[in-house]
């Protein structure tokens, strides 16, 4: 795709569009010298060097990757407009996009017509808007959540004075089912939150078991797939589609276009199946809201404002990649095909040794160290790494996941726990330029036992 071509043509519409509706000069204040600005521009390029190649499948560090020339093109077009997509006539272009995006992501996840929702900035923020409505219902009660969840869920149970239950795991990484139940038993808990994703191991929780539980106690459930949500495309391929499936009859689900939807930073949504709880966000403005009797986006938001951008880059990409199994799931099936090879290569490693199959497209795995053991295995997984990223030719970015000491007794006993626990290597394939790229990212790995 020709990034410049595009980029010129969204260039030269701006300019059509502004000079409908006449010339003007730009104030003096607003000028600056071309010559200071070159060598500005040049500073800017030069410090940005001071980045890991996110864009090259041989960083398969963190959940990172460029934007698809898509969203670049769809999001500079309307930041040159700079709509606020908090009220309508701050931005009635991109908030109708923004409409007609989150009804797609809600046809993804199976919600139907009467659902609510809109994109945040963040699925950090998306996460606070839900479990804000969560509070609202359910005032007087917590919040489970696996131990393995994103930490945003403690942080946020804070921000809201909302008292926080961790639930322990199973020897996968996910919400263990008796625990959760026991917990529910005490009448404390008012909405669970489950992971069809983990953003350390890449685990699927178990989605549908997890509502069955929920609702024998009256317990809302709310679905974190900040990371893991897209995959939804996949279901019924090599993912089971119980959990995917699940997501319908759940309240609330929080997706971020901006990991496995292509979209810049940042780019989060958070979708709630009964538009009733809107009226938890009900607030008044003395200027913003009077252009029009339709909701307006700020209206169901806790944010107010928020950059129409975002929704015009979502838009044009899902117009060449929709939510369909042929169209973005292709992108993702990459990288899950990927994934499941290295863990293939892994397991037939004579150096390396798979920590956990993975469930998506995250690799977790460590050297075999002599004596295998946990504060060998962390000493080698930390050296592979600062070794691979630092290498001066031929660098490769990995990063490290920390595991219990209970962890790896349950996936590997047979390394001496001699330490609390141990970095494993945590390798995140979400670029598909990592399908063909596997071999040469294993052998290179390798090359560092």
């Amino acid at each position: 795709m020709d990034l410049q071509h595009w980029l010129n043509e969204a260039l030269a519409n701006h300019e059509k569009w502004t000079a409908e509706y006449g010339s003007f000069t730009p104030h003096s204040s607003l000028q600056v010298d071309p010559t200071l600005f070159g060598s500005a521009l040049a500073e800017l390029q030069d410090r940005l060097r001071d980045n890991y190649p996110f864009f090259h499948p041989r960083y398969a560090g963190q959940m990172l990757k460029p934007p698809h020339p898509a969203a670049v093109v769809g999001y500079l077009s309307a930041m040159l407009v700079n709509p606020n997509n908090h009220a309508l006539d701050g931005g009635p272009a991109t908030a109708t996009m923004e409409r007609e995006v989150v009804a797609d992501l809600a046809t993804m996840f199976g919600y139907g017509e009467g659902h609510l929702g809109h994109l945040t900035s963040s699925g950090t923020i998306a996460n606070l808007e839900a479990l804000f409505v969560a509070r609202s219902l359910h005032p007087d009660k917590g919040v489970a959540y696996s131990s393995e969840a994103h930490y945003t869920h403690s942080r946020m149970c804070g921000v809201l004075s909302v008292e926080a239950f961790p639930v322990a795991v199973d020897g996968r990484g996910r919400m263990d089912l008796d625990a959760l139940e026991e917990l529910l038993k005490t009448g404390k808990v008012g909405t669970v939150v489950v992971t069809p994703g983990t953003t350390a191991l890449g685990a699927i929780e178990p989605v549908h078991l997890v509502l069955d539980v929920a609702r024998r106690y009256d317990a809302r459930v709310h679905v974190d797939g900040a990371y893991g949500g897209f995959f939804t495309l996949l279901a019924g391929t090599d993912l089971a589609p119980e959990p995917w499936q699940a997501i319908a009859s759940c309240d609330s689900v929080v997706v971020d276009p901006h990991k496995h939807g292509l979209q810049p930073y940042g780019c989060g949504a958070v979708l709630f199946r009964d538009a009733s709880v809107g009226r938890f966000y009900l607030h008044d403005s003395p200027y913003t809201y009077f252009t029009s009797d339709e909701l307006h986006l700020g209206e169901i938001s806790l944010e107010c404002s928020r950059a129409g951008a975002a929704a015009a880059g979502l838009w044009l990409t899902l117009r060449l990649l929709p939510l369909t199994r042929d169209g973005l799931g292709e992108v993702l099936a990459a990288g899950r095909r990927a994934a499941v090879r290295w863990a293939s290569m892994i397991r037939e490693s004579e150096g390396l040794e798979l920590y956990q199959e993975p469930d998506l497209d995250i690799v977790t795995y460590f050297p075999r160290t002599t004596p295998l053991s946990l504060s060998a295995v962390d000493a080698a997984s930390h050296r592979v790494m600062q070794t691979g990223m630092n290498a001066a030719v031929d660098p490769v970015f990995l990063s490290v996941a920390r595991a219990s000491k209970a962890a790896f007794a349950a996936r590997h006993p047979r390394v001496e726990a001699d330490a609390d626990g141990a970095r494993v290597l945590r390798s995140v394939l979400m670029k598909p330029e990592s399908e063909d790229y596997v071999d040469t990212l294993h052998a290179r790995v390798s090359s560092l036992l």
